[in-house]
Formats: C-alpha cells, sequence, structure tokens
C-alpha cells in the first residue's frame, strides 16, 4: 500500500513576480508524516525563495510543477488558507509587529488557524508552559511582538508560535541566522520539545550550517545548487558537504 507523503513539491519552477528571474528550476522533494527534512546550499541556490513560494508570497509566481499538502494541490491557495490548514513558517528575519502583544497575536493565530476562541485566561496557561519549556521569560507574553526582541528572542517566539498552533508542517526557514551556539541549542530543542508532543509534525529545515542539524537530527539531507535539488541523502551527508562544501555540485 502507498502511503501518500505528508508533503510533496513536484517539478516546481517559479520566477520573481515580475517574470524576469526564473529562480526556481524544477524542485522535487517529499516530507513524510514525523519526518525531518534539512535543505541545504549555497548562498543564491534558491532556499529562501523555495520557503517564500511554499508559502504563498506575491513576490513569486509558479510557472510550472506542484506543491501537494495532504494530499491536495495547494500551489494555488492563497497564504491565510495554507496557514489555516496547518503550513507554518519560521521566518529567517521576524518581523515586529508593533501595538499587537504576543499573547493578542497568538490568540488571534489559534483562532484563525482553529476557529477556537480561547480565553486569555486558558491561553495564558498554554503560552506561560511552552515559555517555560523554551527558557522564555514570562513577561513576553505582554510584549509587542518582536519588538526590542534579541535575535534569539525573535527566533524562540517562532518556536512558540508553532508550539501553540500546532501545524501539521513546518518550514524553518533559515532559524539558526545570526544566533549564538548557547541561542541556537535553545531553539532546536524547542523544536523538538515541539516534535515530542507532536510526533507526527513534518518539518523542513533550510539551514548553511552544519550546527544546527546536529541538533535536530534529520531523517533526509537535500542539496539544493540552482534552483535544483543536486543530491537528496541520508543524515551523513551534513558531514560530507562540512568537510567538501558545494564545489563539486557547481563544477
Amino acid at each position: 500500500m502507498t502511503t501518500t507523503p505528508l508533503f510533496e513539491i513536484d517539478g516546481l519552477r517559479a520566477c520573481t513576480v515580475e517574470g524576469e528571474v526564473e529562480i526556481l528550476k524544477g524542485v522535487d522533494l517529499q516530507v513524510g508524516v514525523g519526518e525531518v527534512h534539512a535543505l541545504m546550499g549555497p548562498n543564491g541556490s534558491g532556499k529562501s525563495t523555495l520557503a517564500s513560494v511554499i508559502l504563498g508570497s506575491p513576490e513569486y509566481q509558479v510557472t510550472s510543477g506542484s506543491i501537494r499538502f495532504r494530499g491536495d494541490d495547494i500551489t494555488e491557495w492563497p497564504t491565510d488558507v495554507r496557514g489555516k490548514a496547518g503550513l507554518f513558517l519560521a521566518f529567517q528575519y521576524p518581523q515586529e509587529i508593533p501595538g499587537v502583544s504576543v499573547l493578542n497575536f497568538l490568540r488571534q493565530s489559534l483562532s484563525a488557524r482553529k476557529g477556537i476562541d480561547m480565553s486569555v485566561l486558558e491561553l495564558r496557561l498554554a503560552i506561560m508552559e511552552w515559555m517555560d519549556r523554551l527558557n522564555m521569560d514570562s513577561s513576553f507574553a505582554q510584549r509587542y511582538v518582536n519588538e526590542g526582541f534579541s535575535g534569539g528572542e525573535k527566533k524562540r517566539n517562532e518556536i512558540l508560535q508553532m508550539a501553540i498552533l500546532e501545524p501539521e508542517m513546518a518550514i524553518l526557514d533559515e532559524t539558526d541566522s545570526g544566533l549564538d551556539i548557547d541561542a541556537l541549542r535553545v531553539v532546536a530543542t524547542g523544536v523538538q520539545e515541539v516534535r515530542s508532543e507532536r510526533p507526527e509534525l513534518g518539518v523542513l529545515a533550510i539551514t548553511h550550517y552544519q550546527r544546527l542539524l546536529s541538533e535536530l537530527k534529520p531523517d533526509r539531507v537535500h542539496v539544493i545548487i540552482d534552483g535544483r535539488i543536486a543530491q537528496s541523502g541520508g543524515p551523513e551527508s551534513v558531514q560530507e558537504l562540512e568537510t567538501d562544501g558545494y564545489e563539486r555540485f557547481e563544477a
């Protein structure tokens, strides 16, 4: 019996919305239920573009191929519908939202995601539990989203959102960017904490660095070069890349 992948990208081609530059040139990738996949590649290879296209960014247009989630073709779905369906993106550069507290942001997001209108008290208790697990100060619940947060605090706040919103598939777009080793370990541990609660969660971690993957321990590693998947392999691929770099793919 064939099992439908949780998340599947098939022959995906995409260019800038003006149609001038093709960035993704036929990407193929599958993530099964509960699997952790890593996507690695040099600067300009298409990693963050892929993350943006998966979430339906208006900056890019898909010219061919498809994105499927739980068997549904979501290639043309609006961003908000993808989020409600259970896709989550942790941004490389999380945006500040002045005037909106973390608590209110999560309450509104949860209502949109699941149609659940939790009381402030119920949500506060859930947030306090996760903040403790993610080593976040409880006062952050009342602060405006990402305003005055350090790089590590912003990334932990993204993991907090992932914990509360309970997506089925999480795209982590260079979550390790700009973090020192201690903050990185806290974030990686946070992802694993969420996975321990939701073992069916699929994860695609987009990163430059081996150090995040040494914590996440991916099932599969994909190398993207010039908008295409140049290699897919097991976790041993990470060490090979650390030793050999990307030059052999770019020749």
